[in-house]
């Protein structure tokens, strides 16, 4: 098994059934992972109920309660390598992330030489659409303070659309990941230049929902800024690498963002 998709959910029904079918209808490979964290307007049940359509293609964990979007995606890391796929994928389910992209982000790890391969909102090609010009502002914000502060070459570190290696989650020690809003974003790909991985920005058109309720709020924004910070301060120790490190995995011997290309 190659390709797996990772798609947290939380009150998505709007928009489930349309998104999955939209991956699997590239008739490319992928698998479906959705992470559902107790739902109250049955997405898990309609994501149960279409696994009879995609066997072995599409399959659903389920959680208790609102646990937050970075421990679904280390949920998912781990059950994915657990099933030994080799490209692992992060996704929103609201249509934000067009599903026609994830073949270009599996090209940029795939073929050329990438590591980590983010859909990227703020490199040459990218954009965004229907967005309030004060989102688009607080974005692009974070992004600058993000370099500025952690001096990561990274121009979209919020982005939530990402390929992984599996190599790249194997050599992170994932129980330490601390972050689970705005700031898990920032930090997994922090982690992953600290660690020498070849991290790559695929431009993409990023679009607003049209369905459902976003989860963005005041809390997710907080740890955001004061994230960054601890990431900075927590890196200057020698020992810092050694903690985010699997001791079992190796890690690669220097680390590089490579030039952005469409792809």
């Amino acid at each position: 098994m190659e390709k797996l998709v990772i798609i947290p959910t939380y009150n998505e029904k709007e928009n489930i059934t349309n998104i999955l079918h939209a991956v699997f209808n590239l008739n490319e490979g992928f698998h479906v992972l959705v992470i559902d964290d107790g739902s109250p307007d049955g997405t898990a049940q309609i994501v149960k109920d279409l696994q009879a359509k995609f066997p072995g293609q599409l399959f659903i964990e389920e959680r208790r309660g609102k646990l937050g979007l970075g421990t679904a995606y280390i949920h998912g890391f781990k059950w994915g390598i657990a099933h030994d796929y080799a490209f692992i994928f992060e996704m929103d389910a609201d249509f934000s992330h067009n599903p026609n992209d994830l073949p270009r982000l599996y090209a940029a790890c795939k073929n050329q030489g990438a590591d980590v391969a983010i859909g990227s909102r703020y490199v040459k090609g990218g954009g965004v659409v229907n967005w309030p010009a004060n989102r688009i502002a607080l974005s692009k914000g974070g992004g600058l303070y993000t370099r500025l502060i952690t001096w990561m070459p990274v121009m979209d570190p919020t982005a939530g659309f990402v390929c992984y290696r599996k190599e790249v989650l194997e050599t992170m020690n994932l129980d330490e990941i601390q972050f689970v809003g705005y700031a898990f974003q920032i930090e997994m790909k922090f982690a992953a230049w600290k660690l020498g991985f070849k991290i790559k920005e695929v431009p993409i058109i990023f679009q607003d929902r049209t369905f459902g309720t976003s989860k963005m709020n005041k809390g997710i924004i907080k740890e955001g800024v004061i994230g960054v910070l601890k990431l900075r301060w927590n890196s200057l120790f020698k020992n810092y690498r050694k903690r985010l490190k699997n001791t079992d995995a190796e890690t690669p011997a220097s680390s590089k963002v490579l030039a952005n290309t469409d792809l």
